[in-house]
């Protein structure tokens, strides 16, 4: 590789005028010069600065970066907020090592992002994993229900917090309200990994019904929110909201300190602060014209021949607890798999999140206009027209259709190994991971440390990595990390 190969990739790619309908939720610098900001894009190198006088210190808030944290919690209706510059991923970290003490155990989600399982390491904590329900119709995950988090607690009363993502990857929603009041009466803490919501609470101050609730609304006692996946601040951006006293502040404070960078950039500040500008000046119309452009589509939808649209508001007959920004699509019905239809959308400038089997999940964000979602339905009008003929699905297996198998499998927990080596994935059968295998897009664990890899489970990681998917622990070699001796 040659020297500006990123900087050549990104400026062709933005050149080529694409629609996103991936994070971020920004969607490209059209709605920061649309309110005001476009001086702010025109001098952004200028912009990026050290802690200079007067411009506050992350770690310290006083000035400037004390009023975007209040903002935010005004925002949200938070006792504190914190910016994020190392993504909700830095905000979990802490908030997990904040709440469970070093060698405590932490009820959480099988179903949550690696960021969680890299808190359990870092903290010493012992894992108690509550599994979501599937949604058999398309064979995915969905909720977390409270009745499984009381079966856990009642089972685990020495666990000091659960966490669980909602919504999940796929934009599907856990009662949070139940859940709070389960753990609370346990007297434990909530944790929300609302990495994918950070919309929800101003669709529901906009009156939506159609939208689930924030888990700031619901009793969550602190909830991490990505901002940048579908608001309009930058990649990496993100704050955490601290709901109750269940959680010392302090001791929040020190852990963020601990995880997040001790250079923490001004643009992804700056970009938080527009995004909370945006929201506090504007945020009727903006939720307006994201709602109705996503009607629009889904009404459209219900006349494209051979598509399926999970939790369409408008189709009654699968219905899920759906934050409707995330859509679902399936055209299996015309022989095509999510990897087949996520290729014929690129060929039409338009750009997906996510491939799960028979489903191509397309992230809308706040920057996304009537004409993006317009050009979504023409473009699946298009391909339904020249599929109607059909093939037979490819069956290609993807990441996250593979993950979903393993909630159904519950792969036997033993201690993570404190002794590892290194060995081919094809003699792993048997052995305890003592690394976790995560495939990239959706960064949830396909094994997580402590797990026992069974022959079905290697042969679904040599298939995936066969079939081209990124699979974060198996290396260039071929190799997996297991406990040693066992």
């Amino acid at each position: 590789m040659t020297a500006r190969e990123i900087v050549n990739f990104l400026t062709e790619h933005a050149g080529r005028k694409t629609v996103s309908f991936h994070m971020p939720g920004h969607k490209g610098s059209a709605i920061y010069r649309r309110y005001g900001f476009g001086e702010f894009l025109d001098n952004i190198m200028d912009c990026d600065i050290t802690e200079i006088p007067g411009a506050d210190n992350l770690f310290q808030t006083e000035g400037i970066l004390k009023a975007a944290q209040d903002g935010y919690a005004s925002l949200y209706g938070a006792k504190k907020s914190y910016l994020l510059i190392n993504g909700t991923s830095g905000g979990v970290i802490a908030a997990i090592t904040a709440a469970v003490p070093k060698g405590k155990k932490l009820i959480m989600a099988r179903n949550c992002h690696k960021s969680i399982y890299n808190a359990l390491i870092l903290g010493g904590i012992e894992p108690v994993y509550a599994y979501p329900e599937m949604v058999e119709e398309y064979g995915i995950a969905g909720e977390i229900t409270a009745g499984e988090i009381e079966r856990l607690l009642t089972e685990n009363p020495d666990a000091e917090a659960v966490i669980l993502p909602s919504p999940n990857y796929y934009g599907i929603c856990s009662d949070i309200r139940k859940i709070a009041g389960t753990v609370h009466r346990h007297g434990k803490v909530l944790i929300v990994d609302q990495a994918h919501g950070a919309h929800l609470k101003f669709f529901s101050e906009c009156g939506y019904s159609d939208m689930p609730e924030s888990a700031e609304e619901q009793g969550a006692d602190i909830v991490v929110n990505s901002i940048h996946k579908t608001l309009a601040s930058f990649t990496q951006s993100a704050v955490l909201n601290l709901m109750s006293d269940r959680v010392d502040n302090y001791t929040l404070e020190d852990r963020l300190q601990m995880i997040q960078s001790t250079s923490p950039s001004y643009l992804l500040m700056a970009s938080l602060d527009i995004n909370a500008a945006l929201l506090a000046e504007h945020k009727t119309e903006l939720m307006k014209e994201w709602h109705d452009a996503l009607t629009d589509f889904y009404r459209e939808a219900l006349n494209i021949r051979g598509l399926s649209v999970i939790g369409n508001p408008f189709d009654s007959r699968v219905r899920v607890n759906l934050d409707i920004t995330k859509i679902n699509l399936d055209m299996s019905a015309l022989g095509l798999s999510a990897a087949e239809l996520e290729e014929k959308l690129m060929a039409r400038g338009i750009y997906a999140e996510l491939t799960t089997g028979s489903i191509l999940m397309c992230m809308t964000g706040i920057g996304n206009t009537a004409e993006h979602l317009g050009r979504l339905a023409d473009a699946l009008k298009e391909i339904s027209g020249e599929c109607l003929a059909g093939a037979p699905e490819s069956g290609k297996i993807s990441a996250a259709s593979a993950l979903n198998r393993v909630f159904e499998v519950r792969l036997e927990l033993r201690p993570i190994p404190a002794e590892r080596e290194r060995i081919p994935l094809a003699q792993g059968a048997g052995r305890v991971c003592a690394s976790s295998i995560i495939p990239y897009p959706p960064g949830i664990p396909f094994v997580c440390p402590g797990e026992v890899l069974t022959p079905e489970v290697i042969e679904y990681i040599k298939d995936l990595r066969c079939a081209g998917e990124k699979v974060i622990g198996v290396n260039d070699k071929g190799e997996i990390t297991v406990g040693k001796n066992n």
